[in-house]
């Protein structure tokens, strides 16, 4: 099982004042989070894509490539692309340019995006969520198969015989696909007999295996090699030395940006009880000491017949940087060791 941290580059205010750190300083930190997950031996660290004032990622491939540059073997990936509302060919040459930058430690996570910012920014409609996504994924696994390219849609310029540059390190960039909760992608993602990545920030991990099993049986109808439809999930996540120092340490910038996009979606306000529940045995949050956090993972991975990589969401921790850095320290140096040595046995 591969081990990792997304991030959202989240920005919060301190608590007692009200003031927001310099967005210079949280991305000088972000790039010291990647280079302690490097350090510690995590698999993989990806940065998201949002287009809102909570998050300084909205340029998540330029923040990869910093990070490519002091890193030497950690893998590098968005999470996701909201490839909607994004051209493919200027996706590929981003990620295809990281990828010579890392020598073969870039991959794409490809979304539609929980959140519609991105939309109206860049001149799209809503209504065509779907299509979008379906077209422009389309091309851009088109792109990985052949430098010239003759393709046309709905949506983009027709492409005739027309050369896209730079070419990857890897022989193919690895795409996933990004999914919540809707049975169509997950369904589509295993015809296309691509990896999936499952956000699960709420609930159980139980509510999913439908999900996952329609993923799998699609790909096999599809033709694809099972051990071709691999399952990733990516999950709130936080260590801790102790259970209650763990939570403690990430509710508050968790319960600040829950309320925030609550308060637009009209969601009640998120409660420290709510969150202990999650946090808890039956919940969906991997947060707690190291010894919880990776029986919770083999748990979960045990309930949705088997995933190949997990990423913690852990950014709404920024707040207290002492402790963001630990509990990347502890999840490269005791919760990976513990989960590795169970999957040999």
């Amino acid at each position: 099982m591969e081990i990792g941290i997304d991030s959202f580059a989240a920005i919060l205010p301190d608590p007692a004042t009200g003031r927001f750190p310099s967005p210079t300083v949280r991305m000088a930190e972000l790039i010291e989070e990647v280079e302690l997950a490097d350090r510690v031996g995590l698999d993989v660290f990806g940065i998201g894509e949002h287009h809102r004032g909570e998050f300084l990622d909205s340029a998540p491939a330029v923040i990869l490539a910093a990070a490519a540059a002091r890193t030497s073997r950690i893998r590098l990936t968005s999470a996701v692309t909201v490839l909607s509302a994004a051209d493919p060919v200027r996706v590929f040459q981003e990620f295809a340019t990281l990828d010579l930058i890392s020598k073969g430690r870039a991959e794409i996570v490809v979304g539609r995006g929980s959140f519609v910012e991105a939309y109206p920014l860049f001149g799209l409609e809503t209504r065509d969520y779907d299509d979008l996504f379906a077209e422009k994924l389309d091309l851009l696994l088109a792109l990985g198969e052949t430098t010239n390219i003759t393709w046309e849609g709905r949506f983009r310029a027709s492409l005739k015989e027309q050369g896209v540059f730079p070419r990857p390190h890897q022989l193919r960039l690895p795409v996933w696909v990004g999914v919540g909760g809707t049975p169509q992608s997950f369904a589509r993602a295993g015809a296309l007999g691509l990896p999936l990545m499952v956000a699960i920030i709420g609930g159980n991990f139980e509510r999913f295996r439908p999900l996952v099993d329609l993923y799998k049986e699609a790909g096999e109808r599809a033709g694809h090699s099972p051990d071709a439809l691999r399952v990733g999930i990516h999950a709130i996540g936080f260590i801790g030395e102790t259970n209650a120092a763990a939570g403690d340490a990430f509710f508050p910038g968790w319960a600040h940006l829950t309320s925030k996009i609550g308060r637009e979606r009209g969601w009640s306000p998120p409660t420290r009880q709510q969150f202990d529940a999650m946090a808890g045995p039956e919940g969906a949050f991997l947060v707690g000491d190291p010894q919880t956090v990776a029986a919770k993972m083999q748990k979960a991975s045990k309930i949705l017949g088997g995933i190949s990589r997990i990423t913690f969401q852990m950014s709404t921790a920024s707040l207290d940087t002492t402790a963001m850095k630990r509990s990347i320290e502890l999840l490269g140096t005791e919760v990976a060791p513990i989960v590795r040595a169970a999957r040999r046995i």
